[in-house]
This record gives structure tokens, C-alpha cells and sequence, in this order.
């Protein structure tokens, strides 16, 4: 709330102002002395609003002043203000979020629905559930919801592309969702199902359906594209859409291997750099030139007043992975598209352990302590074990090996860094594991692509639309 609009409006109050203002200072008072770190502006501001909309409903006159003032008392805002969600608060300040009163109880559990806005790609809903959670399986404090939208199950639902938050309050805990738009194109209006399965392992359902609501984006058309034959990539910048807090970025890549993962930094003709959230990709295939993909991400909102735009790409380049049966105890491995290779010199089962002892090759020398640690942690998950017989069925959309043939996971022991020799020791008779194991019918796997460095690409720069920004 502007301070000169509310003392603009209070001037307006035929009440004598120190009742007003005496009941602001205890109401703010009051609430900062119970309130802890953050939550302490959020509250004095709901305070402020109390204590007012208190003195004004006591004195039996409203006048339209004040009214104007307090629909924009940051009640809804300041949800969001203990999220520190800045685009649900602006989104609140124009009357852009909608507010929610849904409420479910199934065994003892309480959740209410509070408010869901939508603007460009973000997709946010809030509410509140009891502490009857607490009966639940975690411990206490924390709370996990097992849930799904437009009746999508498991992890394959597209929504689950986002963020949660949690704050413990009175009676409960209030919680945010925050989602990715997973569609090619918007709806302005629809209705989003929500099925709640368990909560804590407290089994619901807590069914809901929420109204979802956005003004249309508007669409700044570019389609230009940059090529970079040395390294076998095309970028193609598509559109920019933006919303009332955010703009969207729309591009396409191309690229031989299917791994490779382009990132791209923008900054305008005025300087201005655009920060960027998680890449949603609208659409994938494979085509004669190669691996195209169609991806938007959620960026700062444009400047009305810029010509142009840079884009810095970063291109991190993917290795496919190189395996080995383990029918002999010491082979080389080598990077299919790097100097990078793989000395084992050993492989020892001991009972229900089994140790790789190896060496790194073609790495820099004398790697710096930051590096060495960053290796030796990525190291635990580079290796995988796989049953031979089972190798076929692992799905190259969702790669992991198949339960109970298997073992992703590993412990590394580094013996010497000065020349990258390492042991890796896997638990047999893990979570995950191989059943029946015999090395002689076990593929070692190894990923290279870790040790392959980013490479920026030549920048490049497009000039906008005239008078469509």
C-alpha cells in the first residue's frame, strides 16, 4: 500500500486521527512482537489494514477513498509475501489473482485451496492443511503430498514440473505450488482437476477443481536462427510472449547427438540481462538434420523500449554411454567423443561388495580441489550395473535400470589424485540390486559426458519488430 494514498485517505476520516493511529501502532505492536523474520512486514502490513478497516467500520462511514485504499491492502499479497513469490504479490496488486475457498477433510486431514493465479508459464496454487498431518509417517515439520493433476498418474504427469513451498503457521502448515505450463498453447480460461492421494502417507483422496484464469499473452513474432556447423547445432529463436509480470521465451534447437543441452544467456540493446527459469520442452523429434527440439522458458519481463536482443548459447555437449561385461578384471573404456578414458584395474567381489578399482585418463592435470571434489561426487552415479539380460528394457525416454537388475549408485574412495585413482564400491544387497548376480553376466556402464567442459557459442544478435513489443 502507497503511504501517501493511505494518508491521503485518513486525512479524509471525520474520526479524530490519534484513534486511528493508536489503533494502527497497537495492531502493528501486537503482531510484531509475535511475528519472526520475514513474516514481520507481511504481518504489520495485514495489521495496518485491520486496524483501519476497524476504526472505519466503528465510525459507520465509509468514504471512497478509502475504499480504493483498502482493495489494495495487501491481503491476498501478503500470501505471497511469506513465499517471497514477488509475481504473486504485483499479481495480487492488480487484482489478478483468484481467490479460492475449497475445503476437503478425509481422516482427520483438513486442506483448504486459498487462491491460484496463472501468468506466462507459471501456474501457482496456495493453500492450507490441518495438523492432523502430523499423524502421518514424517517427522514432524515436514509434509509431502502425493498428488496428481487432470487425472495423470504417477510421475509421468506434466505438471509435476515445478516447486513446492512449505511455512508452518497456527494449526497447520500453508503451502504453495508453483507449476510449469506444460501445453504448446494457452487456455485463457480452464478448470484444473487436482487429486490429492495421500498426504504423509495419510491416504485421501482430496479431489478439487480449480478455476484458472489468464489475460491473453502478447506475441512479439522473431523466427531468426543462428547455425554453428563445427559443432553440429542450430538455434532458432522463435517468439517472445509476454504476460503482466513475466515474458516467455520460445526457441528451437537442433542437434546431432540427442544429449547435448543448450543454455542460453540474453541481455538488450540498453544492457539489460534476462534471467531465466526451468526450460519447459513443447515439443521433440527426430529429423533428417538431426534432434529438434521446441522448448519455452519463463524470463523477466521485456522492455517496451529496447531494439534488440544478444544471445550468448552455451552449448554442454553429451557422451553416450560406453559399457563393458565384466567377464574380465581389467579393460580400458574411451569417450566415444572426448580424450576421456577409463582404466580398470581391478574388480574384487567381497561377499556381498563389490570394489572397481580405476583410474581416470586424459583429464587436465593438476585439477584444482573444487574440481577434484566435483568429480569424486559425480563418480557415484556414472557407473551403473546391468543385468545383460535386461539391458533391452531399459527405457531411453526415462533411463534407469530395471528394479532388481540393476544398481545405479556406488561409494567412491579416491586412492591418489595426483593421478585420478579411485575405488568405487557397490552395495549387492542394496534397495537396488541385481538378483542372482554373476560378474560374467553384468555390464559395467559408464557416462563420460560429466568431464566434457561447457563450450560458449559465437553470440549473436536479432533486432526486434517495430511497434510490437
Amino acid at each position: 500500500m502507497d503511504n501517501k494514498e493511505l494518508n491521503d485517505a485518513i486525512e479524509q476520516i471525520p474520526v479524530p486521527k490519534e484513534k486511528v493511529f493508536n489503533a494502527i501502532s497497537k495492531g502493528i505492536n501486537k503482531d510484531v512482537d509475535r511475528g519472526h523474520g520475514k513474516r514481520k512486514k507481511a504481518l504489520a502490513g495485514t495489521a495496518i489494514a485491520a486496524a483501519i478497516l476497524g476504526i472505519t467500520m466503528a465510525s459507520g462511514f465509509f468514504n471512497p477513498a478509502m475504499n480504493k485504499v483498502l482493495a489494495k491492502a495487501p491481503l491476498i499479497g501478503g500470501i505471497f509475501q511469506e513465499f517471497d513469490d514477488a509475481m504473486g504479490v504485483e499479481l495480487a496488486n492488480q487484482d489478478a489473482v483468484t481467490q479460492l475457498n475449497q475445503s476437503l477433510t478425509k481422516h482427520g486431514v483438513s486442506v483448504k485451496l486459498t487462491s491460484a493465479y496463472f501468468d506466462g508459464n507459471v501456474v501457482s496454487i496456495t493453500g492450507f492443511v490441518g495438523d492432523g498431518v502430523e499423524k502421518g509417517h514424517n517427522e514432524k515439520g515436514e509434509v509431502s503430498f502425493d498428488v496428481n493433476f487432470e487425472h495423470n498418474k504417477g510421475d509421468n504427469d506434466p505438471w509435476l514440473n515445478g516447486s513446492r513451498d512449505l511455512r508452518k503457521v497456527k494449526g497447520g502448515y500453508k503451502f504453495q505450488w508453483k507449476m510449469e505450463y506444460p501445453y504448446k498453447s494457452f487456455k485463457e480460461n480452464f478448470t484444473l482437476p487436482i487429486t490429492i492421494h495421500s498426504i504423509n502417507g495419510i491416504k485421501g483422496d482430496w479431489n478439487f477443481n480449480v478455476p484458472i484464469q489468464q489475460e491473453k499473452n502478447s506475441t512479439l513474432v522473431i523466427n531468426q536462427e543462428k547455425g554453428y556447423p563445427e559443432d553440429e547445432v542450430k538455434i532458432r529463436i522463435k517468439e517472445i510472449l509476454t504476460a503482466k509480470t513475466t515474458s516467455s521465451l520460445i526457441y528451437e534447437t537442433v542437434q546431432k547427438y540427442k544429449g547435448d543441452h543448450i543454455d542460453i544467456r540474453v541481455v538488450d540493446n540498453k544492457g539489460k540481462a534476462y534471467t531465466f527459469g526451468n526450460p519447459t520442452t513443447l515439443e521433440e523429434s527426430e529429423q533428417e538434420d538431426g534432434y529438434h527440439s521446441i522448448v519455452r522458458r519463463e524470463m523477466t519481463k521485456l522492455n517496451s523500449d529496447i531494439t534488440s536482443l544478444t544471445f550468448y548459447p552455451t552449448l554442454s555437449a553429451a557422451d553416450p554411454k560406453v559399457q563393458q561385461l565384466l567377464n574380465k578384471k581389467s579393460f580400458t573404456l574411451e569417450s566415444t567423443r572426448f580424450h576421456s578414458g577409463l582404466q580398470v584395474n581391478d574388480i574384487t567381489q567381497n561377499g556381498r561388495e563389490l570394489v572397481i578399482d580405476y583410474q581416470l585418463t586424459g583429464l587436465p592435470k593438476n585439477l584444482s580441489k573444487g574440481k577434484l571434489d566435483t568429480i569424486t561426487h559425480n563418480l557415484e552415479y556414472l557407473f551403473w550395473l546391468v543385468d545383460k539380460e535386461y539391458l533391452n528394457k531399459i527405457d531411453p525416454e526415462n533411463p534407469w535400470p530395471p528394479k532388481n537388475h540393476g544398481i545405479p549408485f556406488n561409494t567412491v574412495n579416491m586412492i591418489d589424485e595426483a593421478t585420478l585413482h579411485f575405488q568405487s564400491t557397490f552395495d549387492l544387497n542394496g534397495e537396488e540390486q541385481i538378483k542372482n548376480f554373476k560378474l560374467e553376466n553384468t555390464i559395467l556402464q559408464f557416462d563420460f559426458s560429466s568431464f566434457a567442459p561447457s563450450e560458449d557459442l559465437q553470440p549473436f544478435t536479432v533486432e526486434l519488430p517495430v511497434g510490437e513489443k
